[in-house]
């Protein structure tokens, strides 16, 4: 029955990470690292700075080499492959710049597309207007003059341009006010009841455990928990370190 229902829960997973490494040069970071992503689920990658989260990004994203383990997208080993070849099977990446800030809204969204055909691109990049309609409006307008929380939509918006299987992000939270960060969160939120979008996002800040289904906590470069969002609230020594309550 074990094996059954592991067969059925690898065969839902549209990401799967089993015993990742990685690092820079003579430094390991990530150790033992294991966690999937269903299809059409949101995971979110909480830990504090410096924990590995960006670097198990980077190495999902094949920016730094994969030193050990086995990284499975749609079931198809990840390997060596290049950036834009992981890129071009359906995972988007968006890092916490988010965006090119020299250049418009419209050609960030044209660049989050390249990779589609012209009308494609343009379909993509028009349904991206009506569904939110304030880039609309900006489009002609460099990103960096954008407020922090419409430049970190503008990086959501790119990132969907593809039309991905899997949208992964790196703190988008980052340089954002408390106000803003609700915005990026509600901007996620529209986008899930909108594309049922697959997306794995690295994050410190817990505001976005609201629209996720799974949580897993990085710590030293290691897992230290994979569960539910009530499952973290349930563990008293989680709940303490990052919600700031008390058991």
């Amino acid at each position: 029955m074990a094996d059954v229902q592991a067969a059925k829960a690898a065969a839902a997973s549209i990401l799967q990470l089993r015993h990742v490494e990685g690092g820079y040069a003579q430094m390991q970071v990530l150790w033992d690292i294991n966690f999937q992503v269903q299809e059409g689920t949101c995971v979110v990658l909480l830990g504090a700075n410096g924990a590995g989260k960006s670097t198990t990004l980077a190495t999902i994203m094949g920016l730094i080499e994969l030193r050990g383990g086995e990284i499975d997208f749609l079931g198809e080993p990840l390997g060596t492959m290049r950036t834009d070849q992981r890129v071009a099977r359906g995972i988007s990446y968006m890092t916490e710049k988010a965006v090119f800030a020299d250049m418009s809204v419209h050609d960030n969204l044209s660049l989050g597309a390249y990779s589609c055909g012209r009308r494609a691109a343009n379909e993509s990049i028009e349904a991206i207007y009506s569904a939110f309609p304030v880039l609309a409006q900006r489009r002609r307008a460099p990103a960096g003059s954008l407020s922090g929380g419409q430049r970190k939509l503008v990086g959501v918006a790119k990132a969907l341009a593809a039309s991905p299987k899997l949208i992964v992000m790196d703190e988008p939270s980052s340089g954002l006010s408390p106000l803003a960060v609700k915005e990026v969160v509600g901007a996620l939120a529209k986008v899930r009841a909108d594309r049922g979008a697959s997306m794995l996002i690295a994050e410190q800040n817990i505001a976005f455990t609201e629209i996720a289904d799974h949580v897993v906590v990085i710590e030293g470069g290691r897992v230290g928990f994979a569960g539910t969002v009530s499952e973290l609230e349930a563990d008293d020594a989680l709940r303490k370190a990052f919600f700031g309550l008390e058991g």
